[in-house]
């Protein structure tokens, strides 16, 4: 009997193993930057220490955003958007993920406004999946938290921002094939009492970032600068706004 415990805790520890292995080499495919985006952006100033990507603006670096990336995306995909919003005053901070997925590190946010003292204000943001993990992030911490911006996401159902003031940005996609049109409208009322609501006309999915195309995504009918342009210039409206 002992024998055989022994056989099916050794099976049980190799299965785990190879699951865990597979999801690990799954988990690294990423989708990577588009060379059009470092043909716009340039060098982006990367912190070897964090792996994070860092944009800071020339003046005014009292209000910091952090940007979650969706799912299996490398973090220099938003570098365009980041880069936007820096040229408008804000520290946009994209820190990279444990395996590559927001939602197994919530958390990642502490650590970021740990290493950013001055910064006084801090906004959260983040795509697809990231973006429900900031909801889940700003959900359990309202008052370390100015806002939320959400690209082609929405909270999880767990996250019931209703009966919250904290000010929100959703930015959603015409052509989303992942974050679809019925989906933003079936989790609004998740939304606080102060969420903006902003369709981009043409966009999809993966041109909220820079990445190329997405499995599962529709065909966009404006091009990724197009659309990035739209968002950043949406973006630092509403950020602005929320200044006065």
């Amino acid at each position: 009997m002992k024998r055989i415990i022994k056989y099916c805790v050794i099976s049980i520890v190799v299965i785990l193993l190879l699951a865990f292995g597979g999801f690990y080499i799954w988990s690294q495919q990423t989708y990577s930057p588009s060379k059009e985006l470092y043909s716009l952006v340039g060098n982006v100033n990367t912190d070897n220490k964090h792996h994070w990507e860092v944009f800071e603006p020339k003046v005014n670096k009292e209000t910091g955003i952090i940007l979650y990336p969706g799912a299996k995306v490398e973090p220099e995909a938003y570098s365009y958007f980041a880069k936007g919003l820096a040229n408008d005053g804000y520290t946009v901070i994209i820190p990279s993920v444990k395996f590559n997925f927001a939602i197994f590190d919530v958390d990642k946010a502490e650590q970021v406004m740990k290493s950013y003292p001055s910064i006084k204000k801090w906004y959260i943001s983040g795509h697809s999946l990231g973006g429900a993990s900031a909801a889940a992030y700003a959900y359990k911490n309202p008052k370390k938290i100015e806002g939320i911006i959400f690209l082609g996401s929405y909270p999880g159902n767990s996250n019931d921002f209703s009966n919250s003031n904290l000010p929100m940005l959703s930015l959603y996609a015409e052509h989303d094939g992942l974050s679809t049109l019925s989906k933003i409208k079936e989790t609004k009322h998740l939304l606080s009492q102060d969420a903006t609501m902003y369709e981009v006309l043409g966009g999809n999915h993966a041109q909220f970032g820079m990445y190329g195309k997405q499995k599962g995504d529709k065909k966009a009918t404006i091009t990724a600068k197009q659309q990035q342009d739209k968002i950043i210039e949406v973006t630092t409206k509403w950020l602005d706004a929320q200044r006065k």
